[in-house]
């Protein structure tokens, strides 16, 4: 009986102890405290923006040390250059797999055949007005953030190898690392209410009452998210004898502070932590999952070719295969500037759409309502694409180690 009672305490204290307890709590709290109490909601916008602010401060330092560290301890130069073309390539082929699979749900769920009279508009004037016309890399480098600390750590890295006193440095930066990685794990005890402020604001901002109208397109885009993470990102890690859920598991508590701040930068230093204990090597994770995060998007791909054909549907649009084939075209550069940017995702939505000279640019405003739900889909499937490219390409470099239990390890 005693024992019994011991080991009842014993699994409730797991569970009071738990981080991702306490983060499902707060997005349960902040989706009640905003959906009665929406004034009080929307004024919870600056504890979720705090916290993304506060650990938005590892993420430089982490990635600049994880990629120094690595590429000084692989010694061979030609094997990184390797390493990004193979994410390069990775990342393309799967992120057009993404833009095609969103394309085809559009067309096989119709989200777009509802009646307009119920829609909820908004101004979207400021993504309409001056949409691009066509890409700038310089200018999406320079707004990007996290690409400029990939490059300048790969330099650093780089120069490291030929430093005559590389050792020294190196003992000196895996020193500073260990002590960035133990500062991050305080930070995120903060998680709950990081996660409590950001759905609390969402909800209490924009109500729940504004997904009903465009419902069908919520259910198609959470739909085929799902589909494209068990299915095809299922049957990479399948291929290399891993399993998806085990990932996701293993991802819980990173996947619970995404869902409630509806931005995966949050969990970005947790993820390159937890991908090494995994088994993928520094090195690998330091160059594939700061720059997946610029050119690894899978959920907005899908979010982005949906909505084309969303609004085409909206407004009796046909499109010719030609026209979808540009369409997927244009989205295959696009795409890769709707990274660390707010309001990017529409600013693409905006330039595609001035391409093609067949959708009206101010059908925008029937998706800025919804958006903010439809970010956590994104931000999850992104967060979990950019853990199966790091796997594949440690898997495909021989950098695996194989740990047992591995998926325990939280």
């Amino acid at each position: 009986m005693g024992e019994s009672i011991a080991k009842n305490n014993g699994l409730l204290f797991k569970i009071v102890t738990n981080l991702t307890f306490w983060v499902l709590i707060a997005i349960i709290s902040g989706v009640l405290v905003g959906h009665y109490l929406p004034e009080t909601g929307t004024k919870m916008k600056v504890i979720g923006d705090t916290f993304i602010q506060i650990v938005k401060l590892f993420i430089a330092p982490i990635i600049f040390l994880t990629i120094v560290l690595g590429i000084s301890g692989m010694g061979d130069l030609r094997k990184v250059g390797r390493i990004g073309i193979k994410a390069l390539v990775y990342f393309e082929i799967v992120t057009t797999f993404a833009l095609a699979i969103g394309i085809i749900a559009a067309y096989i769920i119709q989200p777009g055949k509802i009646d307009k009279s119920g829609l909820d508009i908004q101004d979207a004037s400021k993504y309409t007005s001056n949409p691009r016309t066509e890409f700038d890399w310089w200018q999406f480098f320079m707004d990007n953030f996290t690409l400029q600390v990939l490059a300048l750590a790969i330099v650093c890295g780089i120069l490291l190898n030929y430093y005559g006193k590389r050792e020294s440095v190196v003992t000196t930066l895996y020193k500073a690392s260990k002590i960035v990685f133990k500062a991050l794990k305080f930070v995120m005890f903060l998680a709950p209410l990081g996660a409590f402020g950001g759905m609390a604001y969402t909800v209490g901002k924009f109500g729940l009452h504004t997904l009903i109208p465009l419902g069908k397109l919520m259910f198609t885009v959470y739909l085929t998210m799902a589909v494209f993470i068990f299915l095809i990102l299922g049957g990479i890690m399948r291929y290399y004898k891993m399993r998806i859920w085990d990932l996701i598991k293993y991802l819980k508590a990173e996947l619970l502070i995404v869902l409630g701040t509806s931005s995966s930068e949050p969990a970005l230093p947790n993820l390159m932590d937890k991908l090494e204990r995994l088994g993928c090597s520094k090195s690998v994770v330091g160059l594939v999952v700061p720059t997946g995060y610029s050119f690894n998007l899978d959920g907005t791909s899908i979010y982005l070719s949906m909505c084309v054909i969303f609004l085409a549907q909206l407004y009796n649009v046909h499109l010719s295969f030609g026209e979808i084939l540009t369409i997927i075209g244009l989205l295959m550069i696009t795409s890769k500037g709707a990274a660390g940017v707010t309001g990017s995702g529409f600013i693409v939505l905006a330039s595609t759409l001035t391409a093609i000279h067949k959708i009206p640019l101010e059908g925008l405003a029937f998706l800025l309502g919804v958006d903010k739900f439809m970010s956590e889909a994104r931000a999850i499937t992104n967060f979990i694409g950019n853990g199966v490219a790091t796997i594949v390409i440690s898997k495909n470099e021989n950098e695996f180690v194989d740990i047992e239990n591995p998926m325990e390890l939280d």
